[in-house]
């Protein structure tokens, strides 16, 4: 994308920027991380006019030009930066048209960047419900730079938005005069600082004096330099950032008097104040969310039934298909008994990992997801959190990975490192693989009074279990580690809209993609090394195993039968390299119900918790002589120990589960971590307490229910 023109989204949080982004771009998306952060990056590319294509970068929401958390210095830092990769050539400013005033708050200081501009309206349909009426031309007059009506969720606005980018490529920008006179707050300073740092405008040197220890892009020899600059000119940083602030607000009512009409105070109530009235209602919001949240998982089991049958059907009779055509051979061994059955481990989770995230994409794009958050501040602050903490939980059952990330908002230093330490525990799309097979074998397929389905009332448990664990770990975390830093809570609620489909079916889409290409990228490899693993053995093992059944077949008149063929596989596997190393760790896993089979499961499954079920589908395969026509469920509810009792007990199924909930078995969530508390000490304190509460927790539930 380099040598295109450069757009960057800006704008307040909750302002329709990132649809405005998706209904720009389209599918031709990435996401990265800024350079030395790991903030989420979004960038596309989008067609503005035949000879103009532009790189659409989506900065991080924020309120002002005054940075508090991680993400918003990102979005600081693009703007600021005179020589950053990132520096746009355009800047569009994404502005909620029924919220203009605070909004303008933000499209004034990035015009005193002396940055080309161009301000968006949207939500107007908002504006008009609230009584609002905006002349558009009056305000472009009044703030010296195009204004668009947009509606990016309809595709309303977007041709005479790019008309408007169009234009402003085309003409050669002239810097406007500054919308405050910031230059006259620290006239000397100002002249210093630009000298200095090499900012070409009065704002962006008055920015630098006020966050010159937290700009990176100023070497140690310019802050140094800088630092004496403010001290030789007496600079109040404070001071001058409020008389700055006062002086915008004062032209911005100025402006809004001159092109804003509004109704009474005394105007309709909105349709969200009515429904929110009841959606977040200090008893019935709790119950209503709890009814969500079951609905959510009744539907991951009741539509993703369907579709995983026939997948689980469709690769059974492949394998039964291939076993029959191929010679008998290790390649055709490796092809049926490896490849086929590790590819079917990965795809026959797609529908149910795919359902979830676009239920979680309707939640989120209706504006319930935000909902939560203010729920369960209260329930937050008990365990020393505060409501900003949620939406990483909430994105922990995702993926951990951007969950962590997403911790970067929180400003409270300490309040950051244990949401960053306990989410984790939320259980992940990666756990649900695990779950349904494991709920599927030992839970009944019943209903309980007619509507709820028991499987799924204990597929929200186990999430609930996760995030009330999370919480007491947060609690106990919070006694522990002493700060007297206090922070409060504030967010702003978007109104209710009607979800998008088209936007959950992408969504669905590209998380099935992602699960697929990188998920299954890891679960295919580990599947082929334990094939090989499972495959081979010490070769005085596996010669004797196949003697002794040699020499029981040429006894029997017509061979081995059907049984003896399958316990002659058996025998095979616990002599392979695979089955030694199952057998080692046993003693340490057999208290929890385990046997060595799921012990090389637990190993595998550290690089990734959904390698679990590559595994099993792996070692059942080779290990099972009827391996060619039957699903891996079927295949793991026929398994017998010695005795001849299931190995997939309730007590040894639930016992799994909890193992799987607690333990932190993700190289890359562990990676993530350590980059973002810059030290091995906290993934390594993760990793301890998360293995030993899965470890302890699991064996408790065994022997209470064995």
């Amino acid at each position: 994308m380099t040598g295109l023109y450069k757009i960057a989204l800006a704008g307040n949080p909750n302002s329709g920027k990132s649809s405005l982004f998706n209904a720009l771009t389209g599918l031709n998306q990435k996401v990265g991380n800024f350079p030395g952060v790991t903030v989420d990056k979004k960038t596309g590319r989008a067609d503005i006019a035949p000879d103009l294509q532009a790189r659409i970068i989506d900065l991080p929401g924020t309120y002002s030009l005054y940075p508090k958390s991680a993400d918003e210095y990102v979005a600081y830092e693009v703007l600021l930066n005179p020589s950053g990769k990132d520096r746009p050539d355009l800047t569009i400013v994404v502005a909620d048209a029924s919220n203009l005033k605070r909004n303008l708050l933000f499209c004034s200081q990035i015009i005193d960047l002396k940055l080309p501009v161009i301000i968006v309206l949207t939500m107007m349909d908002i504006a008009r419900k609230k009584g609002i009426a905006i002349d558009v031309k009056g305000l472009e007059r009044e703030m010296g730079v195009p204004v668009v009506v947009v509606n990016p969720r309809r595709n309303k606005g977007l041709t005479q938005l790019k008309k408007a980018i169009a234009l402003t490529h085309q003409s050669a920008f002239q810097p406007l005069s500054d919308f405050v006179p910031v230059g006259e707050l620290a006239p000397a300073v100002i002249r210093s600082v630009k000298q200095l740092s090499g900012v070409d405008s009065d704002y962006g040197a008055l920015h630098i004096a006020s966050a010159t220890d937290k700009i990176e892009f100023l070497s140690a020899a310019q802050q140094e330099q800088i630092r004496a600059a403010l001290q030789q000119h007496d600079f109040h940083k404070g001071r001058a950032q409020a008389e700055e602030v006062m002086m915008r607000y004062e032209r911005i009512a100025r402006i809004m008097q001159r092109t804003v009409v509004e109704e009474s105070p005394l105007k309709k109530q909105l349709f969200t104040e009515q429904v929110d009235k009841v959606l977040l209602h200090r008893v019935w919001g709790n119950i209503i969310l709890l009814v969500v949240l079951f609905l959510m998982f009744q539907c991951v089991f009741w539509l993703a039934e369907f579709p995983m049958g026939w997948i689980e059907g469709a690769f059974a009779w492949l394998q039964g298909r291939a076993g029959d055509w191929l010679p008998e051979a290790w390649w055709s061994n490796l092809l049926v008994n490896g490849l086929l059955a590790g590819i079917g481990g990965i795809v026959v989770f797609v529908p149910q990992i795919a359902l979830l995230f676009g239920m979680i994409t309707l939640l989120e794009d209706s504006g319930y997801m935000a909902r939560i958050s203010f729920l369960t501040d209260r329930l937050m602050r008990s365990a020393g959190l505060n409501g900003r903490s949620v939406m990483p939980l909430i994105s922990g059952m995702a993926c951990a990975i951007p969950a962590v990330m997403a911790a970067r908002t929180i400003e409270n230093r300490k309040e950051r490192l244990i949401t960053i330490l306990v989410t984790p525990l939320m259980s992940c799309s990666a756990r649900l693989p695990i779950y349904v097979i494991l709920i599927a074998l030992v839970i009944p397929d019943h209903t309980l009074w007619g509507v709820f389905k028991l499987q799924a009332l204990v597929m929200m448990g186990l999430y609930l279990l996760g995030f009330f664990m999370a919480l007491i770990v947060a609690k106990v975390m919070n006694w522990a580690m002493k700060s007297r830093e206090h922070s409060i809570f504030l967010m702003e609620l978007p109104v209710y809209r009607m979800p998008r489909w088209k936007n959950a079916l992408v969504t669905m889409y590209e998380k099935a993609r992602i699960f697929v290409l990188d998920a299954g990228k890891v679960i295919l490899l580990i599947a082929l090394v334990l094939w090989g693993l499972a495959s081979y053995g010490p070769p005085g093992r596996m010669a004797a195993v196949e003697a002794r059944y040699g020499a029981l077949a040429r006894q029997q008149e017509g061979g081995l039968s059907a049984a003896q063929q399958e316990q002659m596989a058996t025998d095979k596997l616990e002599q392979s390299y695979a089955g030694m190393l199952g057998k080692a760790i046993e003693p340490v896993i057999r208290p929890l119900g385990y046997d060595w089979k799921m012990g090389i499961a637990l190993i595998s499954s550290f690089a990734a918790r959904e390698v679990f079920v590559g595994t099993m589908a792996t070692l059942y395969s080779v290990g099972d002589a009827d391996e060619n026509s039957v699903p891996l469920r079927q295949k793991m509810a026929r398994a017998r120990r010695s005795d001849g009792t299931p190995v997939y007990t309730l007590a040894t199924g639930l016992s799994l589960m909890v193992f799987y909930a607690f333990a932190m078995q993700c190289m890359s969530t562990i990676a993530i971590v350590r980059r973002e508390t810059r030290s091995w000490k906290w993934p390594l304190v993760q990793l301890a307490y998360m293995t030993g509460l899965a470890y302890v927790c699991a064996l408790l539930v065994y022997q209470l229910l064995k």
